[in-house]
């Protein structure tokens, strides 16, 4: 990575000019049997989406607040760099009655409603789909983020000294949150081609640190378990030989 990337949204440009074809995301759900691999050029896309979506349909801007009510999962992650992208600020596990708008999973759907602003759902089903009826009061973000422009660029500038994410009530500057990440990805060991495993929640900066940022800013990848309990060890063994892990976190 670059030593001028000072946000996430930096990162990822950097991680997409050098080897846009390598895998960045790999997530499993030991729950429902899920895998889905991405590369960096599509997560990237994924995120240019979203962040399109979120500027221009959600009319959201730097200083923004944004509550993410999601799980520990690929689509949590492209939401937190397209918030990265646009200068809104990600709060994981927000109020939504504090925030301007919210981004929700199915189980927290009721409690998202508190936000009086903008309203998105995600259904988190496999292959990113859609919920079978829309759940009234939110848009659903499978049907809104297709259509959305494949190239992202904002509005307004980014400020790499302004708050970008809040979580375990700390909050951080798109600047910190770099450093932060860079730091423990040398503390544990990261570099180019490094894959992480994590099955840490998000509910704190070690968990998205281990299951986004750390890798993201070392030029490595992660292999990112949602339910990792359901594995036994010779289940998590294969899994660290299948995927060529080289860390894990959990």
């Amino acid at each position: 990575m670059n030593a001028t990337d000072r946000t996430p949204a930096d990162l990822l440009r950097s991680a997409l000019a050098a080897d846009p074809a390598r895998p960045l995301v790999t997530f499993y759900d030991d729950a429902t049997g899920e895998r889905v691999e991405l590369s960096v050029a599509t997560f990237a896309n994924w995120v240019a989406k979203t962040a399109n979506l979120l500027q221009g349909d959600l009319a959201a801007g730097p200083g923004d607040r944004l509550a993410l009510l999601l799980p520990a999962h690929w689509q949590a992650a492209v939401w937190l760099l397209a918030c990265s992208s646009t200068g809104v600020v990600a709060e994981v596990a927000g109020d939504p009655a504090a925030a301007d708008l919210v981004v929700s999973g199915p189980d927290r759907l009721e409690e998202a409603r508190g936000c009086s602003g903008e309203r998105m759902a995600l259904a988190l089903r496999p292959l990113g789909g859609r919920f079978p009826q829309p759940p009234p009061g939110f848009a659903d973000y499978a049907v809104e983020v297709p259509s959305q422009g494949d190239r992202f660029a904002p509005y307004a500038p980014v400020d790499p000294d302004a708050p970008a994410l809040t979580v375990g009530g700390v909050e951080l500057t798109a600047a910190q949150v770099v450093e932060r990440a860079r730091a423990d990805a040398a503390e544990r060991g990261l570099g180019p081609g490094s894959r992480l495993l994590s099955g840490l929640d998000w509910d704190s900066w070690e968990g998205l640190s281990a299951g986004l940022f750390a890798p993201l800013a070392a030029g490595g990848s992660v292999v990112l378990c949602r339910h990792l309990d359901r594995l036994d060890e010779d289940g998590l063994a294969k899994r660290r030989e299948d995927e060529r892990v080289t860390a894990v976190a959990r």
